[in-house]
């Protein structure tokens, strides 16, 4: 096979943080370091390090929405950028998120002449709805985007759960199970770096320390753990509580504690992008809790099983996908009540949630560099059928533009048939104007794409 060069897209990237982004920059470094080369491509951040990373970074404009969001919004057809990342040489194009990242990549797959690879890792409807809430623009929103995956040459997501939920969002194409992996090691650090980062906060000996790892946001069942605990408090149990990260909830989630009584057992350290200080809290910790139904995959949990840490996840939930209750990990019902029964069950057999946390060490435990092995063998199989003509030919981004621009066009001349009488003269106009852009559609749309290949 030819030398594999890939640009990794996706929406969010240092130094805005989640598990997306661990997952390129992870792909990035394991590809350059074992496979051949990789480069990123992410929407610009006035606060971006680029120079620290191994691999190049190329930057595309982006608009601040992270009061919204949580993340800054690309703009993906920058003439700049393209021409950027079209001087890498490019022969495989790997996207890791259905917006602006997948509108970039669709827009280099045809002068690139190379095949796009998208993985679905998160229940964007979610993010979409807290963004315009529910009715008829999420659904419109999310009818774009599955147009968007379904435009690439394949799909891959990272649990069997995700796929079905991507299915469930009106996905009709095949998809590829490709799991993630972490990029801690494996084992505990030593006591000496435990007290180092975790030192400065409240954590007595023989006291049970549970751990959450992740974006603050309520859909990651942070009410559950919170009224959980409370629920624990009353039976007398002592414990603590490190929530480590930030998100646009952090400030109602730690108010919430408070109005708990939970004040003295939980510590709330806020964003922390130190994969040491991260592995010396995992290693601290007795029990991580994760009662998410919205995560995919939970690297995290992963991540905690690294360090010898079990998780308490949700039955069924896409996290909790190939977690055996008691074995590998602790599975409960999707509430309060569930996890403070098993909570208090744990707290009195301490010496179980070290033995499954040292089961889960061994056997869901799995490197970055195994899982972007496993991913690379698969790029060339993809480029292979891409080369033999074995996809059939995508729309790409602007022929979608138009032949919605058509559709509407469309649905106002079929208006116009059942509005014969109307009467009013300026609606009459905006339909004959519709009519006659209506006529001249293919010949833009032939312009354009002639001005596209040009660019390149």
């Amino acid at each position: 096979m030819e030398d594999l060069k890939v640009c990794l897209i996706n929406d969010s990237f240092p130094p805005l943080i989640d598990g997306v982004a661990n997952t390129v920059m992870n792909y990035a470094k394991v590809i350059n370091e074992k496979h051949g080369k990789a480069i990123v491509a992410a929407p610009f951040h006035p606060k971006e390090k680029d120079s620290d990373f191994s691999y190049k970074v190329i930057r595309f404009p982006s608009i601040n929405t992270e009061r919204i969001i949580d993340y800054r919004a690309g703009y993906p057809f920058s003439y700049e950028t393209l021409d950027k990342i079209k001087a890498e040489n490019i022969n495989i194009i790997h996207t890791h998120c259905p917006f602006a990242s997948t509108v970039l990549a669709r827009t280099l797959r045809e002068p690139l002449n190379c095949p796009i690879i998208f993985t679905y890792h998160t229940k964007f409807d979610v993010d979409i709805e807290r963004a315009v809430g529910k009715g008829y623009l999420k659904d419109k929103i999310i009818k774009g985007i599955i147009r968007n995956i379904e435009a690439c040459d394949e799909v891959w997501v990272v649990s069997e759960g995700a796929g079905e939920n991507l299915k469930s969002l009106g996905y009709k194409g095949d998809f590829i199970v490709m799991p993630n992996g972490v990029d801690i090691p494996k084992g505990k650090v030593s006591k000496e770096e435990i007290e180092k980062y975790t030192g400065e906060y409240s954590l007595p000996e023989n006291v049970p320390v549970f751990l959450f790892v992740g974006r603050m946001a309520w859909y990651k069942g942070l009410d559950i753990i919170l009224e959980g605990l409370a629920k624990l408090k009353e039976t007398g149990e002592d414990f603590r509580m490190v929530f480590v990260g930030g998100g646009l909830d952090f400030d109602e989630v730690k108010k919430y504690s408070e109005e708990l009584g939970l004040s003295e057992k939980c510590i709330f350290t806020g964003p922390i992008n130190n994969r040491n200080a991260i592995r010396a809290f995992y290693s601290r910790a007795d029990l991580f809790l994760f009662p998410s139904v919205y995560d995919t995959n939970g690297l995290v949990v992963r991540e905690a099983a690294a360090c010898g840490l079990a998780s308490v996840l949700i039955k069924k939930s896409c996290a909790a996908e190939g977690i055996l209750d008691c074995e590998t990990g602790f599975t409960i019902e999707n509430s309060a009540e569930s996890l403070v029964e098993k909570l208090v069950f744990l707290c009195k057999n301490r010496e179980l949630m070290k033995k499954v946390g040292e089961n889960a060490a061994e056997k869901i435990y799995i490197s970055w560099e195994d899982s972007v092995a496993n991913a690379v063998k698969r790029y060339e199989k993809v480029l292979e059928n891409y080369r033999a003509g074995k996809f059939e030919r995508k729309q790409t981004f602007a022929e979608e533009c138009l032949e919605t621009e058509g559709e509407f066009l469309d649905y106002i001349a079929r208006v116009k048939k059942r509005t014969r009488t109307v009467k009013n003269e300026v609606f009459k106009g905006s339909l004959r104007a519709a009519e006659s852009f209506n006529k001249r559609r293919i010949k833009i749309k032939k312009s354009i794409m002639k001005k596209l290949h040009r660019l390149f």
